[in-house]
């Protein structure tokens, strides 16, 4: 039985035509991989056009978790700065992964045109700052782009800010076109969509039930089997109910989105047609649809209970930003979970020599999840270099169980929420 989800505007702007079924018969495969998001569609499409046998199962609907649901930024980089992620592997190392992430926005870009799916995708990105730490913040980031070798970077101040977004809230932009965003759902059944074409097996409402490991893995599911050579795990924020020993790693936090109503003026309010976000801890983003709606995303849930008058909440804080939409109404609010890890850097690892897993995307996911898929591909056809790349970024447990971080969290995050106010 599916879980439930709150109707999001990208279920009810689905433009993918895709035919899945449960699993109800045991089969051999040499890979197999569990999750239907982009991770899982994005390892199936490169595992099938290498000619390999796949099979991806997945227990809800395709797409239906947060690659399905979330703001639809397409960033490069990770959630964890560039000089932490240098200290933490080395400059080498470091200077490999930025690489990387600046290949999987390009990944993106690729398989949206060479696939014809209907994403609606759009480059341009605005980074903003509310307050003037966040200004020298942003100075610093723009340096370090151009130290990366990132062009087109811009830092607006004054009235420059208002030909890309038109608020009075921030006191400075930086402006890159290396970052994009387009329609996550439609751009995951895209994905599947191909890999099915390529001859990938997709299984939707297939939960697997158990992982046994050995020379052929075994994945137990209600109605059927699967034996695979070599399996792929990327069920994100959900991982931890198959494989409980990377919970730990992870803690599943909600985050959500209001949509509004089409409106006329939702063009000017982002004359270029960018996405953006500020610097808070607990931050803000926002982009436009293709129907002229502004898709406005933030607030954070340690629990699986969405917080209390969602939508209102929601527009309230969309009008701080935007005051000109004081009328604005509220067609669409929903939310997701989005897996981060302590250091919001990804975790890539191998449960057993022919188990691989990805997760802890932290909020960069559109982008990551889908070069993850090709890494994770790559290591099954026994080219496990840039697997190994990731996998030497080091990780720790969050600590005390989830009966004592998510206090933890709580209390780390309303000290983040009070330094956003100075």
């Amino acid at each position: 039985m599916r879980e439930a989800s709150a109707p999001s505007y990208y279920e009810a702007t689905r433009a993918v035509s895709l035919v899945t079924q449960p699993l109800d018969q045991d089969i051999t495969v040499d890979v197999a991989i569990v999750g239907g998001g982009i991770t899982g569609c994005s390892a199936a499409l490169d595992l099938a056009e290498r000619g390999l046998r796949v099979a991806l199962l997945e227990s809800n609907a395709i797409g239906w978790g947060a690659s399905g649901r979330n703001g639809g930024q397409v960033l490069p980089g990770f959630a964890i700065a560039q000089t932490k992620l240098k200290r933490m592997v080395g400059a080498e190392d470091a200077r490999r992964l930025w690489a990387m992430s600046i290949e999987a926005v390009a990944l993106v870009e690729q398989r949206v045109r060479d696939h014809a799916i209907p994403a609606d995708y759009a480059r341009g990105y605005l980074h903003a700052a509310i307050r003037e730490r966040q200004v020298h913040e942003l100075e610093e980031e723009a340096e370090e782009l151009a130290a990366l070798g990132v062009e087109g970077v811009e830092l607006l101040k004054g009235a420059a800010i208002q030909a890309h977004v038109a608020s009075p809230h921030y006191r400075a932009v930086l402006r890159e076109e290396v970052s994009a965003h387009l329609h996550p759902l439609n751009y995951t059944l895209g994905l599947a969509r191909a890999a099915q074409a390529a001859g990938a097996q997709l299984y939707s409402d297939t939960p697997v039930t158990k992982i046994e490991p050995g020379t052929a893995v075994r994945l137990t599911t209600a109605r059927g089997t699967v034996t695979a050579g070599t399996a792929l795990l990327g069920g994100g924020a959900y991982l931890g109910r198959l494989w409980p020993s990377v919970a730990g790693y992870v803690m599943p936090v909600g985050t959500y989105i209001v949509a509004t109503e089409p409106r006329d003026d939702v063009p000017a309010l982002l004359p270029t047609n960018a996405a953006a976000s500020d610097l808070n801890f607990v931050l803000d983003y926002y982009r436009r649809s293709a129907d002229r709606r502004l898709l406005f995303g933030g607030r954070v849930s340690y629990s699986s209970v969405p917080p209390r008058r969602l939508a209102e909440t929601m527009l309230a804080r969309a009008r701080v930003v935007f005051p000109q939409l004081k009328n604005a109404r509220a067609d669409f609010t929903w939310g997701g979970l989005v897996d981060i890890t302590r250091h919001r850097a990804p975790q890539f690892g191998k449960l057993a020599p022919n188990i691989l897993m990805a997760q802890g995307f932290s909020g960069h996911g559109v982008a990551l999840a889908g070069l993850a898929g090709r890494v994770l591909a790559e290591a099954a056809a026994g080219q496990a270099g840039r697997f190994d790349v990731f996998a030497r970024i080091p990780h720790a447990r969050f600590p005390g169980g989830r009966a004592l971080r998510v206090p933890a969290l709580l209390l780390a995050t309303s000290y983040y929420r009070l330094r956003d106010m100075l």
